[in-house]
């Protein structure tokens, strides 16, 4: 799960055992928690449109509030409703596609699980691809979800257009052309300015990867980090926390044969949960542990074409916080965050994330304006996450940091509305759009000051 397809490929596994001993119509509705189990709700109804008519026929007949889900894998709490919850899931598949341009429409419930193949199949690619890719595109371009690389952006920079139900049951289409402004804040709206049904995105040539993974000593690597991050088209790392050593992963485009694909990493997930349950009775053990077994990896390599390689399984629940720090910085805010767990002796052994993402121009997108380095912490779904996470979260204010949409923070809007430019363009926008706020939860109030 760490190195997405093999974190301790290891004869050592067995020693480390030893030693730590809806339906088409609205309906009454069930419970709803997302993907880690932290976020729950119980809607009054839940409605899943088979069709762009249905959807704007129930925004125009029903009253309250209404919040849209895709695979509920956001940590936030940008979904919970006790009124309206409505699931984009039957709004999917390939709609059509432009061979000349390279555009292919989608739509906005497809999980990008099912895009890849389709695409390659019509001879293109998506430029890039986040490393989970159960979430649907709605979701997944709604809170500005990334992959890596320093000259590739987030999903959200790839739109060239998008179809927008809104909250007088109208149906926008929205491009660069016919509303600049409107389309720069629905790429990256929250939720908050209506529900996705369509998305047209900007496509390569299909292409082919190459991806490389070796252990290395977790300092060495920042030192390298901007070389790294100048010479290979994806370059990320799996620090391990209360240890010394990373996981290197590096990506490039290839035209070698293919390599048989890995399997899931449910062995890993076992050991790191073993390690997290017991190890802390014994830490200079664990980390003697963690230093031999993932330092001891051997490097590996694996060809696929770019769907195949990008995207992974992760089996094992958790929850996340992520921050974007301006990419000169991520260096330094790495290490601080490294020297904290130490220093306090969290009792974690959950890896970071550490990667990096191109700007763009997108309002709310957080990476608007500037380059970006994207660090991510996570414990395992069974525990409680909140005293780690406060502890490391005003490392991350320290250096501007902008908490990712979908993941853990607890910024509102006072602190958000410094990290960006365009705050009040986007209010402004969400306002004319939705004065009666049919899409914003008391998640949104807070997060955007509505009171």
């Amino acid at each position: 799960m760490i190195s997405r397809r093999r974190f301790m490929q290891s004869t050592a596994l067995p020693f480390l055992a030893g030693c730590m001993k809806l339906s088409q119509a609205a309906s009454a509705a069930p419970a709803w928690k997302n993907w880690s189990g932290w976020q729950s709700c119980q809607p009054q109804r839940r409605f899943s449109p088979q069709s762009e008519a249905q959807l704007l026929s129930f925004i125009s007949e029903s009253s309250g509030t209404i919040r849209t889900v895709g695979s509920g894998h956001s940590f936030s709490g940008l979904v919970p409703t006790d009124d309206n919850l409505i699931s984009v899931h039957q709004l999917a598949g390939l709609r059509r596609h432009n061979a000349e341009n390279l555009t292919a429409t989608f739509g906005a419930g497809t999980r990008f699980a099912d895009v890849g193949k389709p695409l390659q199949d019509i001879g293109q690619g998506l430029f890039n691809m986040a490393d989970i890719d159960r979430q649907t595109i709605a979701g997944a371009i709604s809170t500005s979800t990334h992959g890596t690389g320093r000259t590739l952006g987030s999903y959200s920079s790839y739109i060239e257009e998008l179809k927008l139900a809104t909250a007088k049951g109208e149906l926008l289409t929205c491009n660069r052309t016919s509303d600049e402004q409107l389309f720069r804040a629905a790429c990256a709206s929250l939720g908050a300015l209506g529900i996705l049904t369509e998305v047209t995105l900007q496509n390569r040539p299909a292409y082919r990867l190459k991806e490389t993974i070796y252990p290395d000593q977790t300092m060495a690597v920042l030192e390298q980090a901007e070389e790294l991050r100048q010479k290979h088209r994806h370059f990320e790392m799996f620090p391990m926390v209360n240890a010394d050593v990373a996981i290197v992963q590096l990506i490039d485009e290839t035209t070698e044969p293919l390599t048989p694909l890995a399997g899931t990493d449910e062995e890993d997930d076992e050991t790191l949960q073993m390690l997290q349950k017991y190890g802390g009775m014994f830490p200079a053990l664990r980390r003697w542990i963690l230093n031999t077994v993932v330092g001891g990896m051997d490097k590996a390599e694996l060809v696929g074409e770019s769907w195949q390689i990008l995207a992974n399984t992760r089996n094992m629940r958790f929850n996340e916080m992520e921050y974007q720090v301006p990419a000169e910085h991520g260096p330094d805010c790495l290490r601080d965050i490294l020297a904290t767990i130490r220093a306090e002796n969290i009792d974690i052994v959950f890896p970071l994330e550490y990667r990096y993402i191109k700007a763009d121009d997108l309002m709310l997108s957080m990476f608007a304006g500037r380059d970006a380095c994207s660090i991510s912490v996570h414990h395992f779904a069974e525990y409680d996450y909140r005293p780690y996470f406060a502890l490391i979260e005003p490392i991350f204010h320290k250096y501007g940091g902008r908490p990712h949409w979908g993941k853990l923070h607890t910024l509102t809007a006072k602190q958000l509305a410094p990290l960006y430019p365009e705050w009040d363009n986007f209010l402004e926008i969400r306002e004319r759009l939705d004065p009666d706020r049919r899409f914003i939860n008391p998640y949104l109030q807070s997060l955007f000051g509505l009171g």
